[in-house]
């Protein structure tokens, strides 16, 4: 029998009312809780994910841990703790006492402080891992000491942060510098092409620490700081002014650049402070490519949190936008700037929207459902040429526009590992610790390329959860836990209000197989190569989605 989302859990809840494995949602002092069973013992967290807020009573529990349906957060419903990202901070617990055949919520715990201990890890995820781990040799700790004297972390993005949270939580208290290229500090990057875009969220929504934050728990943030090279060998960093940073362990975590074209006609908006993301690499001609923002040209984009505050401020007068790009990024700035009543054109070489990522059914779905909310698609063609207001397509025809947006892709900047002579193939080559060829030195995100045990290849993804993952993982790593880095990648896609997850990554497969129908927003494709699922794309299907999850977490062990 469920309670009612306004049971008081402090008068007691009956245990024939929760069997094992089950969850009731309920208060304590005007607080919403979720109490959970798990064989005899009982547990009681705060209801919401501290992420996107996220209802944890909708969603999976496995093991000792609760997962969150909207983003894949997971949490320790024993202490709280934030076990994987997006999520970075620990929901509340309070103590539960039984008396009799009935359990009583009672006070609420002091915050929990820190990452779980490998062992309580391994033992809230099961069986495998704990044998994974017994198992592994740690290379990662081979050739230095186990507690660096100095940690360096090169990019101020999602890897990097997730390595900075990490690496205190986990109880290091030596000298710790973030370097970053980008003028502000991390930021909620998937946000700026949904409800920031759309202005649904302001500003101060996007910072991930307070500005005081940084000093006080010893993280040296040096912002618009540029790294000219490394030394890995030598174990420094000379930054694009001259100054030299010495370190005994280095995360590169330098992300991604945008893909930027040469447009007849067409000058690029150029903010107020020129960055290339997170990382803080130096372009081939030791200068930074201009972002995206407020000045004159026609051609703007979205990667920075300043590119970001540009555009909205553009988008405030506009009446017309072309799009150029229709895949992710591209149509969630579309669904944004149509949130605004803003005219919207998307130009795009794909046949399809989304095609090559996640196959024609779900790009002609997205399409339509783009269609019915006024964007106008022109497919197969691109922008020839730029007059003004006049952008001129390769097929013949022309669209008005005050300005465009361009989002066909990123690059992974490699220029740092370039400099150090790190081994690369389309990306940084890393081991299953995430350690590079070059000792001590690792690295995360979307440089970052890894063995992958599901696909049996050697893979580079691009996406915000992932990224916060890897940069847990290598935290851990540079301290020398030896652990592998075995999570799925996991993104979400926002378009009005259709959202949809997809677990796992699929270059190529040879079959899809459909349970539900999109048409319903209610549906789980399953991309397949040889046999073997590879990703999961699911819309309307939170649970299924982490059940997917937490099958190709078991199947990596």
């Amino acid at each position: 029998m469920q309670a009612t989302p306004q049971a008081d859990f402090s008068s007691g809840v009956s245990l024939d009312d929760l069997p094992d494995g089950h969850m009731l949602a309920g208060k304590i002092g005007g607080e919403d809780v979720v109490l959970i069973r798990r064989g005899e013992s009982c547990f009681a967290i705060g209801a919401a994910c501290t992420h996107y807020h996220g209802p944890l009573i909708d969603g999976l529990l496995a093991g000792d841990t609760i997962r969150c349906p909207l983003h894949h957060a997971c949490f320790d419903i024993r202490t709280g703790v934030a076990l994987h990202a997006p999520a970075l901070d620990p929901i509340a617990c309070w103590r539960v006492e039984r008396v009799g055949d009935k359990v009583f919520v009672r006070e609420k715990r002091p915050e929990a402080v820190g990452s779980a201990p490998a062992g309580a890890r391994q033992a809230a995820e099961g069986p495998a891992a704990r044998a994974t781990a017994a198992s592994t040799s740690s290379s990662v700790a081979r050739g230095r000491a186990a507690t660096p004297g100095s940690i360096v972390i090169v990019g101020g993005g999602a890897a990097g942060l997730a390595a900075a949270l990490t690496l205190r939580r986990e109880g290091y208290a030596n000298a710790l510098q973030m370097i970053s290229a980008d003028d502000s500090a991390p930021y909620d990057r998937p946000n700026l092409s949904k409800d920031f875009l759309a202005g649904n969220a302001p500003d101060e929504w996007m910072p991930l620490r307070a500005p005081e934050f940084y000093a006080d728990n010893g993280i040296e943030l040096l912002l618009g700081t540029r790294v000219a090279s490394l030394d890995a060998s030598g174990r420094r960093v000379t930054l694009a002014d001259g100054r030299r940073v010495a370190f005994d362990a280095l995360l590169l975590a330098t992300g991604a650049e945008p893909v930027r074209l040469d447009i007849a006609g067409a000058a690029v908006a150029t903010s107020a402070s020129a960055t290339v993301g997170p990382g803080a690499a130096v372009g081939p001609g030791g200068a930074a490519s201009a972002s995206a923002g407020a000045g004159a040209g026609q051609v703007c984009y979205l990667r920075s949190f300043s590119d970001g505050r540009a555009l909205v401020a553009r988008a405030a007068t506009a009446r017309r936008v072309v799009v150029l790009g229709a895949s992710f990024i591209g149509l969630e700035v579309a669904a944004s700037l149509r949130t605004r009543g803003i005219e919207v054109d998307v130009v795009g070489l794909e046949r399809v929207p989304m095609e090559r990522v996640l196959g024609t059914e779900v790009g002609r779905f997205v399409q339509d459902l783009h269609v019915s909310h006024g964007v106008r698609f022109h497919l197969g063609t691109t922008i020839a040429r730029v007059h003004d207001r006049r952008v001129a397509l390769t097929d013949g025809a022309t669209l008005e526009a005050d300005f465009i947006v361009a989002g066909v892709g990123v690059r992974p900047a490699l220029a740092v590992a370039q400099s150090a002579g790190i081994a690369l193939d389309r990306g940084v080559l890393v081991d299953q610790f995430l350690q590079t060829n070059a000792p001590g030195v690792f690295a995360a995100g979307d440089i970052a390329r890894w063995p992958d045990a599901l696909s049996g290849g050697s893979i580079r993804v691009e996406h915000w959860v992932l990224a916060e993952r890897q940069g847990q993982t290598a935290a851990r790593n540079m301290l020398g836990q030896g652990e592998r880095f075995v999570a799925p990648p996991f993104f979400w896609s926002q378009h009005y209000d259709v959202a949809i997850n997809v677990v796992g990554h699929a270059e190529s497969w040879d079959s899809i197989e459909t349970d539900g129908a999109l048409a319903s927003r209610d549906c789980t494709l399953r991309y397949r190569r040889a046999g073997r699922t590879l990703a999961v794309a699911t819309v309307g299907r939170d649970r299924a989605s982490l059940q997917a999850e937490l099958e190709m977490e078991s199947a990596q062990r």
